[in-house]
């Protein structure tokens, strides 16, 4: 008697699920025969609204730090400038002297 309530239920319960389903697909069949995408918004309109949130999240940094990198990255451009101009007036000493 207990297995044919236990299966009398399962069945029942097969049944809703099948139910379910059957409603999900009938429901994306209606939405598709419509041309409606649902609610999902436009690409372009998904992108300025996920830029706009990302803007919110980023930390600016001072006036005053922008200026001190500034001079850093000046100050290592120059650095690097005068050691490529060193290395390479070195190699025209040299290839002057082997021709």
């Amino acid at each position: 008697m207990a297995d044919a309530k236990n299966k009398s239920k399962k069945s029942s319960l097969i049944a809703q699920a099948e139910a379910k389903a059957n409603k999900i697909v009938n429901d994306r069949e209606k939405a598709k025969a419509k041309g409606k995408k649902g609610n999902k918004p436009n690409g372009v309109v998904k992108y300025f609204k996920d830029l706009k949130s990302e803007i919110k999240k980023v930390t600016w940094p001072s006036w005053g730090k922008v200026l001190n990198n500034t001079f850093v990255v000046l100050v290592g451009m120059c650095a690097s400038a005068v050691i490529i101009w060193g290395i390479d007036s070195v190699l025209t000493a040299l290839v002057k002297l082997m021709s």
